[in-house]
Parts: C-alpha cells; sequence; structure tokens
C-alpha cells in the first residue's frame, strides 16, 4: 500500500487510515456524491485561502501605487486562470511580493495602464518560455541569488510600508525613504501608528496561542484577524481607508512611452522575477505536500481512495478513482506547464487590469495545510474572492490603509529569512547573498540579480583557482599543507614548493581542497617517487589525513570482480604466458588503492597481533571468498580451508594433524567463541566422494581407491557418505532446506557432510571441554554458489538449515539456542553480529568491519 492517508466512501461514511468517522449528512455527504471526499476538504482550505488574500491582495496594491481592486483582480485571476492550467495543482496565484518594487516604479514611471500593458508582454513571454521547456533552467540559478533577491525586496517592502504605518507616503527611492525615517519616528500620526501596532502585535502573536483553545483559534489566519482587529479599533478614527471605485469594464492597457529598451528591461525584469518566484514557490510547495504525506492528485479529484471494488478485489493496492472514474498518475510538479500557467494569468490580469500575478510559497503553504487535495481549492478561492469585490465592496472599504500597509511591512520582513541566510552560511555564498540584496536594494531588482550573477561566479571561479602552499618543519617532519583545489594551475607553485624540501627528508603532504585534476596528480606523484628514490619518506594525505588515490577513471574493478573482467590489473599478452603476471598485477592494483586505505589497520594488528572471534573452516574451492561472504576484514576471521571442509576425527591419521593443530591453536591459544563449518553447492570432493561410491561386483568386495593423496585425504569424508546411505539418498532424511527441496544428492551429500563434521569437532578434546564450558559454539553453514544464498543450520538437532535474509541483521532466523549434543545440531543464533546491521544477514559475532578489502 502506498504511504500517506488513505480513504474510502463506503454507505455514507468516510474511512480515515483504518478509521471508521461519524457518519456524515447534508453537505458532506452531497460534496462526497459529487466528487469524493477531496471536494469537502478543497472548499474547506479555498475559505482558509480567500481569508488570507483579500487583505494580502489589498496591502500588495496599496504598496505598489496601483488601484486597489488591481489586488483584488490579481488574485481571482491568479485563483482562476493559473490554478486551472498550471502544472503545480496546490499552488496558490495573487499579487507577486516579489514584484511590490519593480511594480511601483513601472506605475511612476509609465502609469497603471502602460504598466497593464508590460503584464501582459512579461505573461506571453511566460508562455513562450513555457512551450520551450526552459523552466528547469531557471532553477540552475544560484539560490544564494533568488533569496538574496527576495531578501532585498523584502527590505525595500518593508521600508516602504513603515513610511505608511507611522502615517506618511513612501518616497520613490529606498535611499529616500531610509533618510526621512528619522523625522517620521520623531513626528508620527497616532491613529495609524495604533492600528499598525495592533496589526503586527495580531500576526506576532496569533500564531503563538497555548492550548487547546488557542489550537481552534488559529484555524482563522492570522493576517485575518489582524486587519479585522485593527479594522475594529480604528472605528471612529480619521484614517486613509480603502477606497474601491464602481466596478466597470476596464480600461485596455496603454502602450509604454517612453525608449524601447526600457520597456524591454522592464518586460525582462517582470518575466524572470514572477518566473523564478513562481518555479521556486511550486518547487517548495510539492516538497511540502510529499512531507505531508496527503493523498496527491491530478488536480480534478482523482485521489487514492480505498472504494469498496478495490476491497472485494482481494485486498489489492487501494482503487484511485475520482469522481468521475479517472485514474491519476502519480507525477512531480510540472514545471513548464506551471510557467505556461503564469503567463496565461499574467496576459489575463493586465487585460483586466490587474497586477502581475505569481506564485506564492506562503500561499502555497497554507493551501497544503488546510488539507487541499486538488487545484479546486485554489480555483474556489478566486471564485470567493471575486464575489467578495462585487458583493462586500462596502465591508472592505472600512479597512484602515494603515492596517494593509503593517500586512505587507511583516510580509517584507519575513522575506529576510534567517533560515536563509544561514544555509547560504553553511555553503559559504554569503557574500553572493549579501551582493545580491544590497544591489537589489539600492540598485534595482534587474541590476541586483545581474550583481549577485557576477559574484557568484567569480567566487566560483576565485575558488577553483585560488591555492595556497605553505611549508613547515616540526621535529625533522617536513609539512607541506595544500589549501584550496589542486588544478593545473597550481601546478608550478607547487613544484617551486616541493623543490625547496631537502633530499632524502621526511615529508607529508596535506590535501585541504575536494578536487585534483590529474596534471597536479601526476605532478604530486613524480616528486613522491622521486623523493623516495633519494632516499626519502613521502606520505600524501586528503584533509582527513586519510592516504590519497589517484583520480577515478570510467572503469572501476571491484575486489570480487574476477580477474578476466580486470581493466585495472589486465597484464600484458607475454606476461600472461608465464601465468604470474595477472597476480602481480591484482597485487600491484592493491599496493595502489587498497593498502593505503587498509594500511593503519594492518599496522594496529601488527602491534596488537590477532584477536579473531571466529574460526571459519570451510572449502579450498575458490569461488568461496571468505571475506566477501562474511563482509569480515582482516582480524576476524581465523580461516582454516581444505578440500572438502573436512575435520579428520584425532588420531585417525597422523599425515592430518593440520586441521587438528589449527583447531588447538584458534581453541586454546586464540580463544574463539565460535568454529562455523561452510559447505556449498557444486563441490568438487562431494563429488569425488559419490563418484567412489560405486557398486560391488557380485559375491565380491568394492574396489579399492586409488592411493593418491587426494584419495587418503578423502577417506575423512567417507563417514558422510556413510551417513546418507544410511538415512537414503531419495529420501528426506534428517537434513533438509528452509526455503525450498533439497536440489539433488549431491547437495544433500554436501548438507550431511556440514553435520557430520561438527560432530567430528566434538571428538577433539579441547573443542568438546570449551563446548561444555559454555565457552564455545560450533555452528554448521551451507553457501549456494549460484544463488549467492547463504544457509545456516538451525538449533536442536533438526538438520534443518534457514536461508539468511538481508533483515536478519537484528533478530536471528535460527532463533537462540545454545550448544546442542547430537546430529550436528549445535549452533548459535543468527544475525547478532554488528555486519549485519551493515551487509545483511550473517552468522553472530561477525563485526562490521571495515570494508576496506572491497
Amino acid at each position: 500500500m502506498a504511504a500517506g492517508p488513505q480513504y474510502a466512501v463506503t454507505h455514507g461514511r468516510v474511512l480515515t487510515r483504518g478509521r471508521e468517522a461519524p457518519e456524515e449528512t447534508g453537505m458532506s455527504q452531497l460534496l462526497n456524491r459529487i466528487g469524493g471526499p477531496s471536494c469537502r476538504r478543497d472548499l474547506s482550505a479555498s475559505i482558509v485561502l480567500f481569508l488570507i488574500a483579500i487583505p494580502l491582495s489589498l496591502g500588495i496594491a496599496l504598496a505598489t501605487g496601483a488601484p486597489l481592486q488591481a489586488g483584488l483582480v490579481s488574485a481571482a485571476v491568479g485563483g482562476l486562470v493559473a490554478g486551472l492550467l498550471g502544472g503545480a495543482p496546490l499552488q496558490v496565484s495573487g499579487g507577486a511580493t516579489g514584484l511590490v518594487v519593480v511594480t511601483a516604479e513601472l506605475v511612476q514611471r509609465y502609469g497603471w495602464r502602460a504598466t497593464c500593458a508590460i503584464t501582459v508582454l512579461a505573461g506571453v513571454a511566460q508562455v513562450a518560455l513555457g512551450a520551450l521547456r526552459v523552466a528547469r533552467a531557471a532553477l540552475a540559478i544560484s539560490p544564494a541569488i533568488v533569496h538574496g533577491m527576495l531578501a532585498g525586496i523584502g527590505v525595500v517592502i518593508a521600508i516602504g510600508q513603515l513610511h505608511v504605518v507611522l502615517g506618511d507616503s513612501p518616497d520613490s527611492s529606498v535611499i529616500d525613504n531610509i533618510a526621512a525615517l528619522p523625522k517620521e519616528l520623531r513626528h508620527p500620526h497616532p491613529a495609524a501608528l495604533l492600528v499598525g501596532a495592533i496589526t503586527v502585535g495580531v500576526l506576532a502573536l496569533w500564531p503563538r496561542l497555548p492550548g487547546k483553545a488557542g489550537r481552534a483559534a488559529r484555524a482563522v489566519p492570522a493576517a485575518l484577524v489582524a486587519v479585522a482587529a485593527a479594522t475594529a479599533v480604528s472605528a471612529g478614527m480619521s484614517l486613509p481607508r480603502v477606497d474601491l471605485p464602481s466596478w466597470k469594464s476596464p480600461a485596455l492597457p496603454g502602450i509604454p512611452e517612453g525608449p524601447v529598451l526600457g520597456v524591454v528591461a522592464a518586460v525582462v525584469t517582470v518575466t524572470l522575477v514572477a518566473s523564478m518566484e513562481s518555479l521556486l514557490s511550486a518547487v517548495a510547495v510539492d516538497r511540502l505536500r510529499t512531507a505531508e504525506s496527503g493523498p496527491w492528485t491530478d488536480g480534478w479529484g482523482a485521489a487514492r481512495t480505498d472504494g469498496g471494488e478495490a476491497a472485494r478485489a482481494g485486498g489489492r493496492e487501494a482503487a484511485r478513482t475520482d469522481g468521475r472514474g479517472a485514474a491519476p498518475e502519480r507525477r512531480p510538479v510540472r514545471l513548464d506547464r506551471e510557467l505556461a500557467g503564469q503567463g496565461a494569468a499574467n496576459v489575463v490580469s493586465g487585460l483586466l487590469g490587474g497586477l502581475p500575478i505569481a506564485g506564492g510559497a506562503m500561499r502555497g503553504s497554507a493551501n497544503v495545510r488546510a488539507g487541499a487535495v486538488t487545484r479546486r481549492s485554489t480555483m474556489l478561492h478566486g471564485v470567493w474572492v471575486a464575489l467578495c469585490a462585487g458583493l462586500l465592496a462596502g465591508v472592505l472599504e472600512l479597512i484602515p490603509l494603515a492596517a494593509l500597509a503593517a500586512l505587507v511591512m511583516v510580509v517584507g520582513v519575513k522575506m529576510v529569512s534567517f533560515a536563509h541566510i544561514k544555509n547560504v552560511q553553511r555553503n559559504r555564498e554569503f557574500p553572493v547573498y549579501a551582493a545580491t540584496l544590497g544591489a537589489v536594494v539600492l540598485l534595482g531588482v534587474l541590476q541586483g540579480v545581474a550583481v549577485g550573477i557576477a559574484v557568484a561566479a567569480l567566487t566560483a571561479l576565485r575558488r577553483l583557482t585560488h591555492t595556497r602552499i605553505t611549508l613547515a618543519e616540526e621535529a625533522g617532519l617536513h609539512r607541506v599543507r595544500v589549501s584550496g583545489q589542486l588544478t593545473f594551475l597550481a601546478v608550478p607553485r607547487l613544484s617551486r614548493a616541493l623543490a625547496q624540501l631537502p633530499a632524502g627528508s621526511s615529508v607529508v603532504v596535506e590535501l585541504g581542497g575536494w578536487f585534483m585534476d590529474h596534471a597536479a596528480y601526476d605532478a604530486l606523484q613524480s616528486w613522491a617517487e622521486g623523493h623516495r628514490a633519494r632516499g626519502g619518506w613521502v606520505r600524501l594525505g586528503g584533509r582527513s589525513g586519510r592516504p590519497i588515490a589517484e583520480p577515478a577513471s570510467a572503469h572501476a574493478c571491484r575486489p570480487w570482480t574476477p580477474w578476466r573482467n580486470h581493466h585495472c590489473t589486465r597484464p600484458a599478452p607475454a606476461a600472461v604466458r608465464d601465468g604470474g603476471g595477472q597476480l602481480l598485477g591484482g597485487v600491484s592494483a592493491f599496493q595502489r588503492h587498497t593498502a593505503p586505505l587498509v594500511r593503519e589497520e594492518l599496522a594496529r594488528l601488527a602491534r596488537e597481533g590477532q584477536r579473531p572471534t571466529q574460526l571459519f573452516l570451510t572449502c579450498a574451492d575458490s569461488r568461496l571468498v571468505t571475506s566477501m561472504i562474511t563482509s569480515s576484514g582482516p582480524g576476524d576471521l581465523f580461516t582454516v580451508r581444505n578440500v572438502g571442509n573436512l575435520v579428520p576425527p584425532p588420531g585417525s591419521d597422523a599425515s592430518c594433524d593440520s586441521v587438528g593443530a589449527a583447531l588447538e591453536y584458534a581453541v586454546e591459544v586464540l580463544k574463539v567463541g565460535s568454529i562455523t563449518v561452510c559447505g556449498h553447492s557444486g563441490c568438487g570432493a562431494m563429488q569425488a566422494l559419490l563418484g567412489s561410491a560405486v557398486p560391488a561386483p557380485a559375491g565380491g568386495p568394492k574396489p579399492p581407491m586409488a592411493q593418491t593423496p587426494l584419495a587418503r585425504w578423502l577417506r575423512h569424508g567417507r563417514p558422510s557418505l556413510a551417513r546418507m546411505e544410511r538415512i537414503g539418498r531419495l529420501g528426506r532424511g534428517e537434513v533438509a532446506l528452509g526455503d525450498r527441496p533439497v536440489a539433488d544428492e549431491l547437495e544433500r551429500l554436501a548438507l550431511v557432510n556440514v553435520v557430520q563434521q561438527l560432530d567430528h569437532l566434538m571428538a577433539h578434546g579441547c573443542v568438546a571441554r570449551r563446548v561444555a564450558e559454555g565457552e564455545l559454539v560450533l555452528q554448521g553453514m551451507y553457501f549456494h554458489v549460484g544463488e549467492a544464498q547463504a544457509y545456516v543450520l538451525e538449533p536442536g538437532g533438526s538438520g534443518r538449515f534457514s536461508a539468511v535474509r538481508p533483515d536478519h541483521g537484528a533478530a536471528g532466523a535460527a532463533g537462540a539456542g545454545g550448544p546442542a549434543a547430537g546430529s550436528g545440531g549445535v549452533t548459535a543464533p543468527v544475525g547478532s553480529g554488528g555486519a549485519a546491521g551493515a551487509g545483511g544477514g550473517s552468522l553472530p559475532g561477525w563485526p562490521g568491519s571495515l570494508d576496506l578489502m572491497r
């Protein structure tokens, strides 16, 4: 089942997240019949958006100097047109806060009708850019530039609207506004200041109301409460208030008068700022929607629901339908469609006399948190704004302008986000952010963005080319520190610095950057080889002190890749004929790549000695790579390998003391805590044993086996063969695999052999004593080579081998169990070792190693 809330409509009840909600009647049932449960949630969210949009739209229009009804037009058009055509269903569009400064300048320079024409042209440009599918290219601009631009716009808005709160009107220049502030602060308008203070206070305190009552009250938007409270307090005061002229057919946009380049620059500025604000907002709203884990829709009620038909279909994933049977497809935000939809909304808004439109993250986040499911919430909020503008104009005209100015001032302050400042500072891009912010405040939006791009380019170039090299001598050790990126541009300075080091000296080269090209690597390696040849000692290390390796190439051979598939260790044809070229190539690759990584760990093991916790006895078959299948590293396993993973009983053959000696050393000296016997599929020793079991001639003995070293060794496997013959080759017998039948007699013998060798282990006195003392555990294991699947013998003498699964890192498949006598049922719980957490199922006690060998 997909994550997120699930809904089902069954006999008039809504089932949410598996719980049954109270039976619904009346309007809720009607909405559910029309559009499903999503319709009711969209209606609720649209009312919240409407209550936010009214004061915010009027405030933005006031800040730009445009007619106040232009803000209502942009809110209605943004909801209806952008909501219908956009590619981000939960994005909410309206008058652009990021364009307040630009629009105010355009109104003062060209007039309102010409500003509407510029809005139309910018909309056409956005539609064209959407058709060209360049929306994602806008996201390539550094976030420091975008956030710096928005912060600069917020500063300009806040300073300008502060004048309105103090009872004056702002100037066109932010410098003039800053210069006039001391005078305004000395002589404010008391009533306007009171109204503004009440508005700001409610905006600050309303989201922090405590308790259940506060949580219920916060369902009403803070902006609406603040403006309503300020309006109520200002009743009877002489203050400028909203003035909405009677609605009439809008005048057509006028052609801007002035230089063509100035008009083009204005269109480009509106297009750039509106597009970036809308696209970044769409991405932010989509991330918030994903975090909220609500049901996703395609914008027309195609919400994921648990319909009765799906339940009757046998428990399949919930049916995904809308009220009209449409099946949605889970898609990311379509940015090109969103850009084109924003352009269409700007065209309509400009033609109807509205402000430039852009999507807003604040309104979009409110839409998501209000529970919106489809684009219907955005469109309905546009309908409510249009109805309010036509029917409730008298109520809106009671709002004092100081309250709207205070609201927009707070919005401007919030555009300077300290979270964004911390983020750009963490990424060392604060100079770009600060330059963009300052240039927007002092020069304008377009000029500020250009300055930000230039500073970002210079910063990136400096980081790439600026390299600092210092030399220091500490107690006879020469230390070369390289700060910054090491490229071919720094090679001459690096060579001069290295040439100053005396021959035969001990040198540590510390690289503090994150990038080194091949020219610098070759220069560094050539000098190091020459310095070592003259009797010197060199260590090359990165920022963390770890040795450096050659820059990555297109091909990366992995340690478990067979030699024949290696490219980095393949020898010359002449070297292949002598049989040792490939081995030397592999050793050379180890010295190049792996030795620098494991040298420190191996040095520790050399000082402290080996302390393995496991004895791992397995076959000498070349396909069994013990470190790979156990996720172990240096010092983890004491390994014994022989043909057939056999354990000769003590005293059986004087020539077979090597296994007994290894057992004694591991148990008595190393004090290992467990011994594992591991068989495998396709074992040649087991095949040889099966081939030796030929029937005896009638009335005569079996022919003797040839007395070769291999034949003499395989005599220790005859007890396993006899054990299998006793239980019957074709019967289930006393061995089995947990997830499938035993494939054939060869696999059955390999499993029986593991059990038999565990019995042989118990015949050794040192092993039996440690097991009896509870200090040693014996384990059986089987590895299927073709399936890369490990099986572990269950405890209790059942003879059942359970498959080790990737999720066995926390709880063992075999369960708890101590040593048990009998038919090899001496096992331990699976998956208690640390290696399982890193790489999946493993045997107990195998610690998570450094994985430096892989």
